[in-house]
């Protein structure tokens, strides 16, 4: 039986290291070890680069480094999925990748399960909604910036609904990389 391996996605630039303790806690959650990755992530240029972490239970596998560039997301693809987990960040994301497939002209989806709004497949969502930020208490992944504006209260956890995706006066998508990115004119479809 082939050994589960995870990764990290890690924001690099300026041969800095963004958000490293949170992506530890998050490896620690994921496997219980305390791995430190600053004995493993060296920058390979200034630029900026997308740093991705390997591992399985029991070490780090491979560390690898790509320049990054932010995908253009306008439009989203609502898909209606109950059985989709992705509790820990597998390096296998087939059935993700299958969800993404249903995308049907669209730059991303968002998953809802169980008639609840969740994730997109590479990124947390955010909405703004009665005057504040909130984020859906039942994502697929337990984000390292989400966790981040969670614990700096610019967020807060509640269930989203598609009423209240679609009455939003805006959306944002969250991650490593892009860190808190406001969409502007983005539109769904069903």
């Amino acid at each position: 039986m082939e050994t589960i391996k995870y990764f990290e996605t890690i924001k690099c630039e300026d041969f800095e290291i963004f958000n490293l303790e949170y992506h530890n806690k998050r490896i620690s959650n994921t496997i219980g070890l305390n791995i430190n990755l600053q004995e493993y992530i060296y920058p390979i240029s200034d630029e900026l680069l997308r740093c991705k972490v390997v591992y399985d239970k029991d070490e780090i596998i491979d560390v690898l480094y790509f320049p990054y560039k932010k995908r253009e997301i306008k439009s989203f693809k609502i898909i209606i999925n109950d059985e989709i987990d992705y509790s820990k960040k597998y390096l296998d994301r087939t059935k993700l990748d299958k969800l993404f497939e249903k995308r049907n002209g669209c730059d991303e989806i968002i998953i809802v399960k169980n008639d609840i709004v969740t994730d997109t497949t590479i990124a947390n969502v955010a909405i703004f909604y009665d005057g504040c930020w909130i984020t859906s208490k039942n994502c697929l992944l337990i984000g390292t910036t989400r966790t981040r504006l969670l614990e700096e209260k610019k967020l807060i956890e509640k269930d989203i609904t598609l009423d209240m995706l679609y009455n939003a006066s805006k959306i944002a998508l969250m991650n490593a990389m892009i860190d808190f990115n406001i969409i502007e004119n983005y539109s769904f479809k069903l």
